[in-house]
């Protein structure tokens, strides 16, 4: 008997089952960064993008419904590793300077592994007629830059006073009055 060929429907629901698991684990992990972070701007930043994650997760269940398959998530090795590394990365440079540094780069990291996912499925939906759930998509897709961008911006800020330390530590700073 033969194997039917897979499809762009099937890839798109694959596609989207993995993101509904990987979207439910960043809520988890944004938690977790938001109690970790010591800058009150980037605790912020993980806060309100855990909400804005709850909120994209339910839009996930929106697209389920518009293909008309079932809310469930299947494993997402990707976001497994990124959230695994964070965990790793937070225990060698937990109580360090660069602490909120490596917090914002796990961040970053898991932020590009969304948007090219979301960025994906939103093509898909749109090739495959499922207009309603290109927006949907898409709405999150802009969120997901924004919140990159955002981070971006706080990184510049607090890798800046955490290389200033670095650098008065090494004797590599400028000499006061110079």
């Amino acid at each position: 008997m033969a194997t039917k060929p897979k499809t762009l429907n099937d890839a798109f629901y694959e596609t989207l089952k993995d993101v509904y698991y990987a979207e439910r684990q960043s809520v988890k992990a944004l938690k977790k960064s938001a109690k970790a972070a010591e800058h009150d701007e980037l605790r912020q930043a993980f806060e309100t993008h855990a909400e804005e994650s709850a909120h994209q997760v339910e839009r996930l269940q929106q697209v389920f419904e518009i293909i008309g398959k079932p809310a469930r998530g299947k494993t997402c090795e990707a976001m497994q590793g990124l959230t695994s590394e964070m965990e790793e990365d937070l225990e060698d440079f937990g109580d360090s300077p660069a602490a909120d540094a490596v917090l914002v780069g796990c961040a970053q990291a898991v932020e590009h592994y969304e948007i090219a996912r979301y960025g994906t499925l939103k093509t898909w939906a749109s090739q495959l007629g499922y207009e309603d759930a290109a927006k949907l998509l898409d709405e999150t897709l802009q969120e997901e830059k924004k919140t990159d961008e955002l981070l971006s911006q706080i990184a510049e800020r607090i890798n800046v006073e955490g290389s200033e330390g670095e650098a008065q530590a090494t004797g590599k700073g400028k000499a006061k009055g110079a």
